[in-house]
This record gives structure tokens, sequence and C-alpha cells, in this order.
């Protein structure tokens, strides 16, 4: 038999300097997709938003079409320049309602994600890194000394980084490259940052975008140290530039992750040395206030990786892990002090660095108490106390006492799977958020990219096993924490899996909307998240061959809760198992279950 086609690499279109120039930049977006596309998602660098402050109150013409909806995002679009006179005003909204850690953006409006600070996040595969803002004094649209920090503790992480994002240039860049035919702009000092060179140097992307400068410039990729692979340097000109610069540039690499050794090690017979070949002593970041975050997660996360990977920690401070969410993956081998009377304080909106240092030093900007006997009240969120009493009796949340934690097999960041109780067939998987979220469909990207993997080492389990995988999920107003159950077919019935969920539907009185009529089940559920609104119901099933079917609940109508489940063991003449409470074992059963599956799984865990 022979092998299935690998899919095809993402296509990736980059973009400079936006200056608020949306609908250039979008009309062109739109021009190329139609002709060479489709492209999965637009990354854009340099300033994003106005040099100029506009005439009146009104935000500039071009964002506020986007950000009132009368315009509408062509495609996902990423931006890390979130500077200029504008920025803070047509940012607070979203910067108010930011929850947490949001490696893969922050949602501005429809398809449009605001990258802030630094981070590393999953997009279609590939692995990116970026630093957000440029060099400055400090404050909004500035990066701190923090967002380069993290970015070094994550270099030290095992794999290659795909792309790099950064504002400003590196400088050095250029050294090492014949220079004579190079436009003056490019040798001009200029928007270069000795701290993104000292960045690119460590994380040795296979590719590192820049704006700020004003002109294209590809550079001739160059070899890194230490490092197989090659880094390819692409500077981009401003959006409708008089010049006719380009300011759009379309790649479409293959993921590192997947890549064989014989294409990593590849060397283009134009490389260079690396321009960083004897980086200079560390660059610090001007002392400056720290980025104003609106949440713990944001302000400590990486902080807490970056100490617990160098071993920085003395044991004398929190650990931020465990005082936000009641347990550490590190155990005993935690660097930090696990304390649960901190932990109770900060179930009480409590500030974390109140805790941890007797003092914060956000001040006023903090939205968290600076008391040990007063409790704060977040904008828009339910106190900590609330989400943990209603944390506490779900059956989902790990830290709830009535979870059933000998069925969890996998534990990832943002999800864990478990087989399911009263399982359908051997192998009947749930795919469960950390988090306390009603429906996975508005999980973060960052998540939903570690559910892709999840889903896609089923699928690899259970091709072994000479099955093939159905998923599916129901989402209704009394829904409480989400659950994605994938149940294993044997291959002879999963064609009949189209046609027995038509029929079933029929009966019900509807009919199915396909979601992705191509079969692209990542597309299918990008479409899907893209337009839920979050609060109707609904039930969605991902067929075999990657087809998404669609059916939404009206307010009023009275939906099975165990429709999928009941579909399927008609399909599979098991109707006496449509019920999972007529299949419960015992909890050794359950045990041996859990044992045998983690055996076989293992090879495929993502988690390991």
């Amino acid at each position: 038999m022979a092998a299935a086609p690998s899919p095809a690499p993402p296509r990736i279109l980059l973009a400079g300097d936006a200056h608020g120039r949306l609908h250039q930049l979008f009309k062109r977006v739109k021009s190329v997709n139609q002709s060479t596309g489709p492209f999965h998602a637009l990354l854009c660098v340099g300033q994003f938003f106005p040099p100029e402050v506009p005439e009146g109150d009104s935000p500039p013409g071009d964002v506020a079409d986007y950000l009132e909806g009368r315009a509408a995002v062509p495609i996902p679009t990423y931006f890390t320049g979130d500077y200029g006179p504008t920025a803070p005003r047509l940012l607070s909204k979203a910067a108010a309602d930011a929850r947490g850690f949001n490696p893969g953006g922050i949602e501005i409006c429809p398809n449009l994600f605001w990258l802030r600070g630094s981070a590393l996040f999953n997009l279609h595969g590939l692995s990116v890194a970026y630093l957000s803002g440029r060099k400055g004094l400090g404050g909004p649209g500035c990066y701190s000394q923090d967002d380069v920090d993290a970015l070094r503790a994550l270099a030290e992480e095992p794999g290659i980084v795909d792309l790099f994002l950064t504002n400003e240039w590196p400088a050095g860049v250029v050294d090492g490259t014949d220079t004579s035919k190079v436009s003056p702009q490019v040798l001009d000092s200029q928007g270069y940052d000795p701290v993104v060179a000292e960045l690119v140097a460590e994380i040795k992307p296979r590719y590192h975008i820049a704006g700020t400068k004003g002109i294209f410039y590809a550079r001739e990729p160059y070899v890194n140290d230490s490092s197989p692979h090659v880094t390819r340097f692409i500077g981009l000109a401003n959006v409708g530039n008089k010049e006719k610069q380009k300011f759009i540039h379309a790649i479409s690499p293959t993921p590192a992750s997947t890549m064989s050794s014989a294409d990593i090690l590849a060397r283009p017979p134009n490389a260079t040395l690396s321009p960083y070949a004897a980086p200079a002593k560390s660059v610090h970041v001007e002392d400056t206030p720290k980025r104003p975050a609106e949440s713990t997660d944001l302000q400590y996360w990486r902080y807490d990786v970056k100490r617990q990977r160098q071993g920085q920690a003395d044991g004398s401070l929190l650990c931020f892990k465990y005082t936000s969410s009641g347990s550490c993956p590190r155990g005993s081998k935690c660097n930090f002090r696990h304390d649960e009377e901190a932990r109770e304080h900060c179930q009480r909106n409590v500030c974390f660095d109140f805790l941890n240092k007797g003092k914060c030093e956000r001040g006023p900007e903090c939205r968290f108490a600076h008391s040990l006997t007063e409790e704060a009240t977040l904008k828009d969120a339910k106190p900590r106390s609330e989400r943990r009493r209603v944390e506490s009796s779900c059956w989902f949340c790990l830290s709830s006492p009535d979870v059933e934690s000998h069925l969890v097999i996998s534990i990832g960041d943002g999800y864990y799977c478990a087989l399911a109780k009263g399982p359908l067939v051997p192998d009947h998987v749930l795919m469960i958020p950390v988090e306390h979220f009603p429906t996975t469909i508005t999980m973060p990207v960052e998540p939903e990219a570690e559910l892709r993997r999840y889903k896609n080492s089923l699928s690899k389990y259970f091709k072994k096993q000479g099955k093939a995988a159905v998923y599916f999920e129901w989402v209704s107003q009394q829904s409480r924490h989400a659950n994605l159950q994938a149940v294993p077919l044997p291959l002879s019935k999963a064609a009949n899996v189209k046609k027995i969920f038509h029929l079933a539907a029929q009966r019900l009185g509807f009919e199915f909307s396909v979601v992705n009529p191509d079969g692209d089940a990542n597309q299918g559920r990008e479409l899907l998240r893209s337009q839920y609104d979050g609060k109707s119901g609904l039930f969605y099933v991902e067929l075999p061959d990657g087809t998404l079917l669609l059916h939404m609940i009206d307010s009023g109508e009275k939906f099975p809760a165990q429709f999928g489940r009941e579909v399927l063991a008609g399909l599979l003449s098991m109707a006496d198992r449509a019920d999972w409470r007529n299949c419960k074992l015992s909890k050794e059963e359950e045990v041996k279950m859990v044992d045998d599956f983690k055996q076989g799984f293992r090879e495929f865990d993502p988690a390991e």
C-alpha cells in the first residue's frame, strides 16, 4: 500500500508596517489570496497603527471600520507593532478584556490578533516566536526586559523555531554579505536593534521577519552556530510606500517538526556564516516600568518558566502555578514554595505580587487586592472564590474532589485526555480543557493547537489498530465543562458514518450543514470557531474523512444529550450501550483499562 501523501505545508503571507492603511493592505491580501491562494494567515511586523493622531475623537477611518464591524479582515491576521500615537486608545478595550496569558494573540476583532509581549505559539504546525513593541524608554508599545528574558528562556527549549517576528531589524544582520549593491537605506543605522540581534542568535529561527526600516531586503541564508539549519532574514517595506518597495511576501515553509534530517541539514549554495558568530556582551534593556499586565497569568507565568529552567529560585518565592491552580507538575522538584495559605488568598483575588513580595509596582493599575482581608472584584469576571466553588463541584476540573483522576490518560498544558466513564467501546476518549470552559470551540489559539496534536496522535493510535475516529461535541446553554469525544470505529464502518448521522437528523426533523466541503478538518474547526457567537447551542461531528457536520440548536429545541453516542451505538448494533450508565465498570476494571490504553498510546502521546 502506498504511503499517504504528506499534508501540504501552510501558506503564510508576511507584511511590513501597515501604518493604519488596513484597507490597502487587505485589498492586496484579497487579491493575492484569490490569484495564488488560499493562504492560512497573515503576519504583520512593524508599526501597525497610524503614525499620526487624527482630528476629532473618532479612531482613524481604516482601523475603526474593522474594529466596529463595517469591514471584515479577510484571513487570520497577527500583528506585533502595537505602538503609535493612536495604539493605546485603540487597544485599550482588548487589553482590559484579555484574560490570562495569550501566546496566540488577543483577538481585537474577528480574524485580527494582537501578539502582545513575547511568546511562542503554534500556527498551523509552525512554531512562531515573537517580540512585540520596539526598543524605547518603557510604557505602551515598548518591550521590557521581562519580554526579552522570556524569549531567552524559551530559546533553551528543545526543537526548532520556524518563524521569529520582530518589529526592528537585528543589528549586524548585513555583516558577512556583499553590500556593494545594497540600498543605502539598508545600511542606515536607524531601525536596527542590538537586543533583537542577541535574541535571534540565541533562538536560531529558520525565518526571521522584521519591519520598521521601510525597505524590502532578503538576506542570503546564514548558517547558525551549533545548529544544523540555516536562517533566512526578510525585511519588509511599509504598506503602500511610494517607492513601490515590496511590502507583502509569501512563504510556505514545512514545519521543522515534520521535516527529515536531510532537509533540515540542507544548505543553499549562497549560504554565509552567521552575522552573529561572535555575540557581544548581553545588551540589557533600559530599566523601564514593566508592561502593564491585566492578569497574574501574564505577569508571572513566564518568569516562573525562566527561573525554573535556569535554577535561579532560592525556595523563598511562591510558585505561581501552585498558588494560582493548586497543583504544580514539578512537584517536589519545584524550585518555588508551595504555600496553601497563599493559595487561599489568591482565590480571593489577592494580588500575587503582593503575596510574593509584600508590594506591587503596578499600584492603582493593578486589578487585584493589596490586602489579606480585602477581596477584589475583577471587571467582567467572577471572583476567584465563586469560580472555585463552581470548579470544586465539576466532574472534569482536575482540582475538583469529584474528578475521577484514575481515568486520566494524558495531561498537556491546555487539555487533558481521559477514558470515558461507561465507554461506548474500548478506547472511547474524552479530550477536556484543563480550564473550566463550556466548549472547546471558544478555547484560545494555543490550546486549540494542542487539541489538534492530541487528535492527530489519537488518529495514529487508532489507525494502528485498524480503526478510524469520530469526534463529536454537544454544546448547550447548560454546558459547564467542555469535552470533545473521540470514538474509534472499525474501518469497515467508517464509510457509513455520514449516512447514519444524516438519517438520524432527519428523524429528529433537522438537516446538518457541512462546514468544510473539502474535508479539511483543521480548516473546518477554524471556520466553526470564527463563526460561533459563544451563546447558541450546537452539535457538531467530525467524520473519519475530516468533514464537519453542524447543527445549530434553537433555544426552544429539545436536543438529545446523548445524540452522538446514540447514533454511533446504532451504527455498531450496540443499542443497549447508548446510555453510558448501562456500561459502567468497576474501578478495578477502569484502572486496568487505563493502564492498557497508556501502554499502547505512549509512543503517540504528544505530552510525553
